[in-house]
């Protein structure tokens, strides 16, 4: 499947966007509100996920950030659903087993075929009502203020995002700070919270994530 084929998700806004809503084929966005439309995002249940290993926090107030990562999993050619859901397996495992954690760390991640899969558990379901987060384990200090979405590949050493990736990571966060009221200048990078090189050349790009994250919402 090429990149371009993938793009499912859109975040459609108020005005003359959510008149063009109508018209839009099945599968790329459904409406929640006039502000914003949520993009298509496969639970933890959709992809066949394992069972938490102990309970996850629930935290009663709304995120004030949004933390983007990648996964450093392999750059591959593969931009289907399947591939999508086969590494949200993959990211677990290794957090479950290898990292003992209770379950995955981000709250979403995004493939490289640009499909969105939900990672902890409850991550969903919280962002849909718009008032409270579950608790990551994603970035040291930051877990009980920020979002944590995780993008699939490795950005190391000039590797560039496919543009099925890029496109749905504005989108869903887009969606993240619509509903839970973030501005789009508070997206960060893993790298400034500690000595990592994540998210590689994700974190040059973030100016141009804000910028575009703060368009769809113009």
């Amino acid at each position: 499947m090429h990149p371009h084929n993938a793009l499912r998700r859109r975040l459609l806004l108020s005005g003359a966007a959510s008149l063009a809503a109508a018209t839009v084929l099945p599968g790329t966005a459904h409406a929640r509100d006039a502000d914003a439309m949520e993009p298509d995002i496969d639970s933890t249940a959709d992809w066949g996920a394992r069972s938490p290993q102990g309970t996850i926090g629930l935290l009663r107030y709304r995120p004030s950030r949004i933390v983007i990562h990648h996964t450093v999993s392999a750059n591959g050619s593969d931009f289907s659903r399947a591939q999508a859901h086969a590494h949200a397996h993959w990211v677990q495992d290794l957090h479950l087993d290898k990292n003992d954690w209770v379950d995955t760390g981000y709250h979403f991640l995004v493939s490289r075929g640009g499909w969105i899969t939900e990672g902890r558990h409850g991550s969903l379901r919280a962002l849909t009502g718009g008032r409270d987060f579950v608790l990551g384990s994603h970035t040291s200090g930051q877990n009980e203020q920020a979002v944590g979405i995780a993008c699939e590949g490795a950005y190391h050493a000039g590797a560039v995002p496919p543009d099925a990736q890029w496109d749905v990571l504005v989108t869903l966060c887009a969606y993240v700070c619509a509903r839970y009221g973030i501005p789009s200048a508070r997206l960060h990078g893993h790298k400034e919270y500690g000595g990592t090189l994540c998210p590689g050349v994700y974190h040059e790009m973030l100016p141009r994530l804000r910028e575009e994250v703060a368009a769809r919402a113009a």
